[in-house]
């Protein structure tokens, strides 16, 4: 019913994340794509885990290709969890036939896997990582429009999260992060940032 409101609302299309169901013994991610499409939602993207399961154990595609080969369903299908590669990515679209992937976690301080995943699907090959120089382009962009919708309070404090993700695989990313969770002022944060 609150779908359907939703729907009955706006002009724009309506599309659902949902996973699975909310435990083993309530898998109903069949009846409940049957029935967001029924009632009009535009595509639907499942993320192959139970609401139980949180972000432990691994995803269970079959879940994913069982409603995608459904005659029924018509609308586009995409795939979500555990995709954090190229590799995983070309993985779940030939094992359950989905229209496309959705990425999740894995885009958290890497917003460039897109371009890795659209790359690799396309040529098959892997693109060189981002410079550290486009890193740090990248995270001011993202610190001052992050700072723009927060307020510089809690933009700073919520900022902190984004920055380790950012700087975890760099060297000296673990030193670099500690100082900034010491950082009280978007100033100070992008000046460290910058430097």
């Amino acid at each position: 019913r609150l779908t359907k409101a939703v729907i009955d609302s706006t002009d724009l299309p309506v599309t659902v994340k949902t996973r699975l169901g909310w435990d083993e013994s309530s898998i109903n991610i069949d009846e409940v794509a049957e029935r967001l499409q029924d009632i009009g939602v535009q595509a639907l993207s499942i993320h192959a885990r139970t609401r139980a399961q949180m972000y432990k154990g691994h995803s269970d595609w079959s879940h994913i290709a069982r409603v995608k080969n459904n005659p029924r369903i018509t609308m586009p299908i995409f795939g979500n969890g555990d995709i954090d590669s190229p590799e995983k990515a070309r993985d779940v679209l030939a094992y359950t036939g989905a229209d496309a992937v959705m990425v999740g976690r894995a885009a958290q301080g890497r917003p460039w896997i897109f371009r890795e995943i659209s790359h690799f699907l396309e040529m098959g090959t892997h693109l060189a990582p981002p410079l550290v120089t486009e890193v740090k382009r990248l995270l001011l962009e993202h610190l001052m429009d992050h700072y723009s919708l927060y307020g510089e309070f809690s933009g700073v404090r919520t900022a902190r999260k984004h920055i380790g993700w950012y700087v975890r695989t760099l060297p000296g990313g673990d030193a670099f992060r500690e100082h900034m969770n010491t950082l009280q002022t978007a100033d100070a944060q992008l000046a460290a940032v910058a430097a």
